[in-house]
């Protein structure tokens, strides 16, 4: 018999009481689950960047150098690709002889800009000047033409063989890759890392973006 009126009694009430109870319950193991994925990925970041730090500045730049030899065969053809590198930060590996050497073979560059909450692409040539924005990070001035990458140069703290990107903790390449994977032609991915930021997994968000690939100083990494 149809549960009617104002007032729930009897087994609708009971069901009613037990839905909701499974809707909390379920609710509450997927949050539990999203902070310990959150955690894990901090522990993981810690780690790999503390070994980041301690890779010699000479020998960080001796790999950094080794990217504009390997980056290009990883690539392919870039000739009038609009490519996104990115300005070093901290211990990073720096980019920026891959960036020339890209542009070399006729790529057009742009460099990441956080506006408003989120990732944008502004159009960069070398020699154009750069503003800071805090934590060491250096972007174009807004005068500077908003594009859409065809092909992304992606930093990250840490990766695994998969592919998998753990990145500084605030989602913005996340949202950027995701963006732009509803354009007509979605962007190639390549992170950017030393070896030694390898993990053995990194686990994974719903909102976590696996890259297409990831190129080290050893070797370039496809996912398995």
């Amino acid at each position: 018999m149809p549960c009617e009126g104002v007032v729930v009694t009897g087994s609708c009430a009971s069901r009613d009481g037990e839905l909701g109870g499974s809707l909390r319950d379920r609710h509450s193991e997927d949050q539990r689950r999203a902070d310990e994925i959150r955690a894990e990925k901090a522990t993981l970041r810690l780690a790999a960047l503390a070994r980041r730090d301690a890779f010699a500045l000479e020998a960080r730049m001796a790999a950094s150098k080794s990217f504009a030899m390997r980056g290009p065969a990883a690539l392919g053809d870039v000739g009038g690709a609009l490519v996104s590198g990115f300005w070093p930060i901290r211990s990073e590996l720096d980019p920026r002889w891959l960036m020339r050497e890209l542009a070399a073979k006729g790529a057009r560059l742009a460099l990441p800009c956080i506006e408003y909450g989120r990732l944008v692409f502004r159009q960069f040539t070398f020699g154009e000047p750069l503003r800071k924005v805090g934590f060491g990070l250096s972007q174009p001035f807004a005068e500077a033409t908003l594009v859409d990458p065809e092909v992304m140069l992606v930093p990250l703290a840490a990766f695994d063989r998969d592919c998998g990107r753990i990145g500084y903790g605030k989602g913005y390449y996340d949202g950027a890759i995701e963006r732009l994977a509803g354009k007509a032609k979605p962007p190639r991915t390549l992170g950017l890392a030393f070896a030694c930021q390898e993990v053995e997994k990194v686990p994974l968000e719903p909102h976590d973006q696996r890259l297409e690939g990831v190129l080290t100083e050893r070797e370039l990494i496809r996912p398995r």
